[in-house]
């Protein structure tokens, strides 16, 4: 059954933040044998969703190795299933998804900072828009740092434009890496924090669709792979590989991406592409040293972690504390930094577990400004019989040690508060990767520690120094907030810097029909205290603003006030960004908060400039009233209430003969036939609206699942068609055509700054009935026709379109405004 909700629209949620993972026994032992693996994998892919959860769940959970995913991008270029987030804001919520089911799968996350600018045909052309050299770079850190044995490709790189043009460059790149990364004269700064390093193999995961189908797999001689069986049940967790692999994926929600969970025998694939040639297909570490004996001196480590694991008490597992201390010291005197650092994190966090402490350190307020004063309560009870002392906490970034020297004995928690100063030039809280401006194919990071980070960094933090047995252990809790809901319960909410003053253009666009002034509303809202200042909102100087600027003073953190600004556009059309910015004791503030608060992911504070774009278009509308009915998500609905159309969104339910009666048109949401089973019941009601005078438009469908088969009145047959280039020149097919006449002119003009393409999911086959409007095409490829579809249907007319109009309309784009006004009112 199909999701039909969306998240952030039909139902509010609890803002929840990872409580502290608090391991069962069982899982303990997994963290012991893994502990005892010193071999790394990683896999490489382009997007959020190209990984193989069902290997890398393999490779971190049977195999024990340290495995990651590197995700060139961060999927900021695809659609979203559950609410109106698209480009930088989706890439957030993915980059949440991917870190997510890493937390299933077991696997690290890495990006590049490539950005997924959209569908690239080719990889010609996706290493053209991103910036190869520095996507290649980015690689190269990752391999240095992470330091794998193997690296395992999801895609072919032999293969150019038989798939999406990310993917074959993420395959292509990686051969390109494996070589650069052992080579000491490329990024050189680089071996400032890092060695060079070489891979002892590269894969190829060969899968089922590389062959153009399951039933041509099955007959394909696959004796030349390696044959992993991956179908592993683990009794300790009650699950096979499969099923934990699917609880990964199903982390993907923003691409209803939700798996059912398998249970037998499974396979997967691997073409040896770069290295060494093995014996033994089921293990992909043979001849690679993956014991202690690898790192000088390690043998002791490896012996005494064995003798823990052979020892272990499963009702009892504080009796290895002693023990894993003088592992953890052991650890501390090896001369390889990388290994030391990789399995110092992993034995504290077992013995943690071990023990049962359990550390917090939780802000008294959900979010605190730059310099201001953060009251932090902290935690600390060790819950078994081993012998502990706190000896002191770091307060983190003031770097204040607070002594304490106090017992932790056996269930006896002890709390108190500290105060700390938060530095003046604290960072706020917001996705790294978005602090600078970048361009189409990359985000902007300058230091080189942060690329390659997953997540936002979260900066003020306490240090925990605990001594057992003698030995001083720092256990860092990153300072969170949480608060008790009387359903939720205990709520857990990251804490977030913010800004003293934030503001947020209520209407992201504004459209101008003429050269009446319009009101413009801005939010302004206390990110402290005593918050006195003024804003002002700027615009292009053809473009009037009244007043210059609006005194505010809010007396309370968290409160709001919105104020009013008049502005007049120009005589001649124009697309602008206008631009609000707080002026508060002598500093300027010029950026939003978005908070992004979705149920299975943590929730994220994105801070963006706060601007609008403004639109003087010659527009002009036929018909009122308009229907939309949401398929997938978009934000639509708002840009037509801007061209001056009356909107109601209608569910599924509500389509019915009397309640479509009086409506202009009848809009199909982006992906509705896709992801709304009712429309099966619900297409002849649509029809004879249609059919008795009405217009409908219906949106790209992607060609999978579809609900029914015949979404027009007419043979339609929906392809992978798409225009990429959203500069593609257009050729109008039928230029005498009303929809290109009437009330608007269509010109070539018209297609001018269209955003990330043109449009996705063409009809390469359809009726007579139908007129093909306009074609186009990406270079090198023959003509595309199927972009926009008219057919007369009875008394009315059935439009079908794979124009992006859920990217154009709320991007302001005048030209699109103007071609859905023709749609709507053709006929008219």
């Amino acid at each position: 059954m199909r999701k039909t909700i969306l998240y952030g629209l039909l139902f509010s949620c609890v803002i929840c933040f990872a409580q502290p993972k608090k391991p069962s026994s069982a899982e303990i032992y997994n963290k012991l044998e893994k502990l005892n693996f010193l071999g790394t994998a990683l896999y490489i892919a382009a997007h959020p969703d190209d990984e193989n959860t069902r290997l890398i769940s393999f490779l971190a959970s049977d195999v024990k190795a340290r495995t990651g995913y590197l995700s060139l991008t961060r999927g900021d270029g695809g659609q979203n299933l559950i609410g109106l987030e698209l480009r930088e804001l989706l890439g957030v919520i993915r980059t949440q998804e991917l870190i997510e089911a890493r937390k299933v799968d077991g696997g690290e996350q890495f990006f590049s900072r490539a950005n997924d600018f959209g569908f690239s045909k080719v990889p010609n052309e996706t290493l053209q828009i991103w910036d190869k050299d520095k996507v290649l770079q980015d690689m190269v850190w990752v391999i240095r740092k992470f330091r794998p044995d193997v690296i395992i490709t999801r895609f072919d790189h032999r293969s150019p434009g038989t798939t999406h043009g990310h993917h074959t460059s993420s395959a292509m790149l990686t051969q390109e890496a494996y070589e650069l990364a052992a080579d000491p004269n490329y990024e050189p700064q680089q071996l400032k924090y890092a060695n060079v390093w070489q891979p002892k193999r590269v894969f190829f995961n060969v899968s089922w669709w590389f062959f153009g189908g399951r039933d041509k797999f099955e007959k394909a001689d696959k004796s030349k792979y390696i044959n992993l069986q991956t179908g592993t049940y683990f009794p300790s967790l009650g699950m096979s590989n499969q099923e934990i692999a699917s609880l990964s994926r199903s982390k993907h929600k923003s691409q209803g991406f939700g798996s059912t969970g398998e249970r037998g025998d499974d396979m997967e694939y691997l073409e040896l592409i770069k290295g060494e040639k093995q014996k033994n297909k089921q293990d992909l570490f043979e001849g690679i040293d993956t014991s202690w004996n690898r790192v000088k001196g390690g043998k002791v480590i490896g012996d005494a972690i064995a003798a823990i694991i052979k020892e272990y008490d499963f009702k009892n597992p504080s009796a290895s504390v002693s023990a894993l201390v003088k592992v953890y010291a052991e650890i501390g005197k090896i001369e390889d930094i990388h290994w030391k650092n990789v399995k110092q994190k992993e034995i504290k966090e077992i013995i943690a577990a071990c023990s049962g402490l359990y550390l917090e350190a939780v802000s008294e307020s959900q979010s605190l400004s730059p310099g201001s004063t953060a009251k932090i309560k902290w935690e600390a009870i060790n819950r078994s019989k081993v012998s502990m002392e706190l000896k002191s906490l770091i307060i983190i970034p003031e770097n204040r040690t607070i002594t304490q020297d106090t017992l932790l004995a056996n269930n006896v928690g002890i709390s108190s508060t500290i105060t700390t100063t938060l530095p003046k030039t604290l960072a706020y809280t917001s996705p790294y990767w978005l602090a600078e401006k970048g361009n189409t194919g990359m985000y902007r990071v300058d230091d080189l520690q942060k690329i390659s980070l997953p997540d936002i960094i979260r900066e003020v933090a306490l240090n925990f120094i605990v001594e057992i047995d003698g030995v001083a252990i720092p256990f860092e809790r990153t300072v969170i907030y949480k608060h008790n809901d009387p359903v939720a319960g205990e709520v857990y909410q990251p804490l977030d810097i913010v800004p003293a003053v934030t503001t947020k253009i209520l209407n992201k666009v504004q459209l101008f029909k003429d050269n009446k002034k319009q009101s413009i509303s801005i939010k302004i809202k206390a990110g402290k205290d005593n918050c006195k200042g003024s804003l002002r909102f700027e615009l292009p100087q053809d473009w009037k603003v009244t007043p210059s600027s609006i005194p505010f003073d809010l007396i309370r953190k968290g409160s709001e006030t919105i104020v009013t600004f008049e502005v007049t556009p120009p005589d001649a059309s124009s697309e602008v960004t206008g631009r609000s910015i707080a002026t508060l004791n002598n500093e300027e503030f010029d950026k939003e908060q978005i908070i992004i608060n979705y149920p299975h992911i943590a929730a994220q504070q994105v801070l963006l400039p706060s601007t609008a774009k403004f639109t003087k278009a010659d527009l002009k509308i036929k018909g009122e009233n308009i229907a939309y009915i949401m398929g997938a998500g978009d934000n639509i609905p708002e840009s037509l209430k801007q061209m001056g159309y009356k909107v109601t969104v209608l569910t599924p339910d509500a389509i019915t003969v009397e309640n479509l009666k009086g409506y202009d048109a009848v809009i199909m949401g982006i992906r509705a036939y896709n992801v709304l089973d009712a429309l099966v019941f619900k297409q002849q009601v649509l029809f004879d609206y249609v059919s008795n005078g009405g217009n409908m438009i219906v949106q790209y469908n992607t060609t999978g699942d579809l609900v029914m088969k015949d979404v027009a009145p007419f043979a339609l047959r929906i392809s992978r068609d798409r225009v990429t280039e959203e500069d593609a020149k257009i050729t109008f097919l039928d230029p005498k055509h009303e929809v290109l006449n009437n009330p608007n002119k269509i010109t070539e003009k018209d297609f001018k700054g269209w955003v990330q393409e043109q449009g996705l999911y063409y009809p390469d086959e359809w009726a007579k009935e139908f007129t093909p409007i306009f074609s186009s095409n990406d270079k090198g490829e023959d003509a595309k026709k199927g972009g926009l579809l008219v057919a007369k249907y009875g008394k009315g007319y059935y439009i079908y379109t794979g124009l992006s109009f859920f990217r154009e309309l709320p991007e302001g784009v005048s030209g699109a405004y103007r071609l859905m006004a023709n749609l709507i009112g053709v006929g008219k």
